[in-house]
């Protein structure tokens, strides 16, 4: 409770000092999702702490609600505050990799965690290709890029074959990687188009090689 009120806290002065003054976007958002964590923490979380790898999770959680602000503010992506902004996103992706040996260091690797993880990465990807849509880097369509995952979820209700357990694959990890750095790089203020479209357009052919790689794997077994 107290590291989401800091957290919260220094969102809001991040936010203030990007937009020149009160943006509550950023601050609902965060608290939100964080409230919304709290609620499954208390439900699924079985482990007597919250641990180091899950609250570095949250502060990353953090870090992407403040993306709320340039998909309001969108003339934000430029200059110097585009440049800030997009440091900051690139610190979010830089301790993607942290959690998860904090969290096997500490002992308190599972799959809630690993959950809580993979679902900020993916508010992540889905809130950078907003902004690189309003920013005008790329068309409507680069919402694919940041929201193909959601679209595959809501396939599972249609088909929920679909919903069967995938196995590990290194590939799997490597396109999320790419899929992260494609979007991350829309932000930056020297990439426009065409430059900016065709890094988008690479980055969203292989993010869907890699989703009907795995639709066959499961079609053929299910």
């Amino acid at each position: 409770m107290l590291l989401s009120a800091a957290l919260a806290a220094a969102l809001f002065g991040v936010a203030w000092s990007l937009g020149g003054g009160v943006h509550w976007l950023p601050l609902l958002g965060f608290l939100i999702a964080a409230a919304t964590v709290a609620v499954l923490l208390l439900r699924h979380w079985s482990a007597p702490l919250l641990g180091h790898a899950n609250a570095l999770t949250l502060g990353r959680l953090a870090l992407v609600a403040l993306l709320l602000l340039p998909l309001a503010r969108p003339e934000l992506t430029k200059g110097a505050a585009g440049w800030v902004i997009f440091g900051l996103a690139l610190v979010t992706l830089a301790l993607d990799g942290l959690d998860g040996p904090l969290a096997r260091r500490s002992g308190l690797a599972g799959p809630w965690g690993a959950r809580f993880d993979m679902e900020v990465d993916a508010v992540f990807a889905l809130l950078l290709a907003l902004v690189a849509w309003r920013s005008g880097a790329a068309g409507a369509w680069v919402l694919l890029l940041g929201g193909m995952r959601y679209l595959f979820v809501l396939a599972t209700f249609a088909l929920p074959w679909l919903a069967a357990p995938l196995p590990q694959r290194f590939r799997r990890k490597l396109i999320c990687v790419v899929q992260i750095g494609a979007l991350l790089l829309l932000l930056a203020p020297i990439v426009v188009p065409p430059v900016s479209l065709w890094i988008a357009l690479i980055a969203l052919a292989l993010l869907a090689w890699s989703f009907a790689v795995d639709v066959i794997w499961l079609a053929r077994r299910r």
